[in-house]
């Protein structure tokens, strides 16, 4: 459900072709929704068939031409998506294959029904609906629980695998009608760090929710994802966005180095001062100061709920989703997935009437110019015509209404001879 798009609109890569109408298909995938489209790839929502028959939706993205183009990019986003494959945890976004397909890389992942962090905000925002508190805790907790077990992985002689996200944003935290928090993209900003060029055209719009060394490009470990965790606590609760790019102020990029963060104003949540505790912790500008892991920030934010009693159910969650803006959204998907489904299933057969005219069985000339004739196998899977058993012979047009009258004619003499008869006897 389809994820991954930039938190503010970047500037385009090199672009792809002209969209291409849907549903179409791309290698073993039917593409039908497209999902969105940042400054490293188009995301389409699909249909993929396995070799049984089964049917499942998937979320491709296809990488821009411009990345899918750099060898050392390729590299780096096939070994983090080996890695980010071997992450198998209820919190984060199962990548299900990797390869290339009419010349653009592309990633399939898992598809979570519902919708991004960036999404949810911004139908709150337009349809003036408050993100409850305890939902806005319920998300925050559940990817730090996928953080945690990210940044606590090891490899199969349990080494540290040091896994650090680097990309943690609202547009990368998806949110499925049945209540689960899923975090995507894992490792595909250490792969955009291939090229400075690359880098500053795919990541630019990211800013708003590095840390302090990630915005100046120093080493990052796991408390740099801890601190874009705070920031999108820091923003739920405030409702707006931390960094503001606005006219007379600094870059978000310059904003995020300096880290000059003042808290929220209260908004009258119970033991609201445990809350801030938490957050003035998790946007510490120095690392040493910061919460030492996604675990710790955890465990904190977990009291800090059975505390106040703020506690939220992935099903009251996805209830409240659902009912507030899903309706919709699901009956379109549907209907593009119906359509995807037909073109599966290949095109319908024309059945020709009886008695039609050879005019009236031919196909209509093209309406583009140059277009080439259907193969002679396309033609016959496309269209099969009817035509008599050629042992009995079609009725000829008018052969019943001349029947008719020679019958009427009959019973016309019949009636005019009794009728004489009669008149003869008297």
């Amino acid at each position: 459900m389809p994820s991954g798009t930039a938190a503010a609109s970047p500037p385009r890569a090199t672009p792809v072709a002209p969209l291409d109408p849907l549903p179409r298909h791309f290698g073993r995938y039917t593409l039908f929704d497209r999902i969105g489209e940042g400054g490293m790839a188009r995301i389409y929502l699909a249909r993929a068939k396995t070799q049984l028959g089964g049917v499942r939706l998937v979320v491709v993205k296809q990488i821009l031409p411009l990345l899918s183009r750099s060898a050392q990019f390729c590299r780096l986003l096939i070994q983090e998506a080996k890695l980010a494959a071997s992450l198998s945890h209820s919190n984060i976004v199962q990548v299900l294959d990797l390869g290339r397909e009419e010349s653009l890389l592309y990633i399939a992942m898992e598809y979570v029904e519902g919708f991004d962090l960036r999404q949810l905000v911004r139908h709150c925002s337009r349809q003036r609906v408050e993100l409850p508190i305890e939902f806005a805790l319920h998300i925050v907790t559940h990817v730090l629980q996928g953080l945690d077990f990210a940044h606590r992985r090891t490899d199969e002689q349990d080494a540290p695998m040091a896994v650090v996200h680097r990309d943690v944003s609202p547009s990368n935290v998806l949110l499925s009608f049945d209540g689960e928090v899923k975090l995507c993209d894992f490792g595909i900003a250490r792969a955009l760090e291939a090229g400075q060029k690359l880098a500053e055209e795919a990541v630019i719009g990211k800013a708003g929710y590095m840390s302090p060394e990630a915005a100046s490009g120093a080493p990052l470990d796991a408390r740099s994802d801890v601190f874009s965790v705070g920031v999108i606590l820091w923003e739920l609760i405030a409702g707006a966005r931390l960094y503001r790019a606005a006219p007379g102020q600094l870059p978000a990029i310059e904003q995020a180095r300096r880290a000059q963060i003042t808290l929220p104003v209260e908004r009258g949540y119970p033991r609201e001062s445990q809350l801030r505790d938490i957050l003035r912790r998790a946007l510490e500008k120095s690392p040493a100061n910061r919460y030492e892991s996604a675990r710790a920030m955890l465990r904190d934010l977990e009291d800090y709920i059975a505390n106040s009693g703020l506690i939220a159910s992935p099903l009251h969650f996805g209830e409240w989703m659902m009912k507030s803006f899903g309706g919709d959204i699901v009956k379109e998907r549907r209907a593009r997935e119906r359509a995807a489904m037909a073109v599966e299933a290949g095109p319908l057969l024309e059945i020709s009437p009886l008695g039609s005219s050879q005019e009236a069985r031919e196909p209509p000339p093209s309406s583009h110019r140059g277009a080439a004739p259907p193969s002679p196998r396309r033609a016959r899977r496309k269209r099969m015509v009817a035509a008599p058993h050629p042992e009995v012979s079609a009725p000829q047009p008018g052969t019943k209404v001349r029947e008719l009258t020679w019958a009427l004619a009959f019973l016309g003499a019949l009636l005019l001879v009794t009728l004489l008869a009669a008149l003869l006897l008297r």
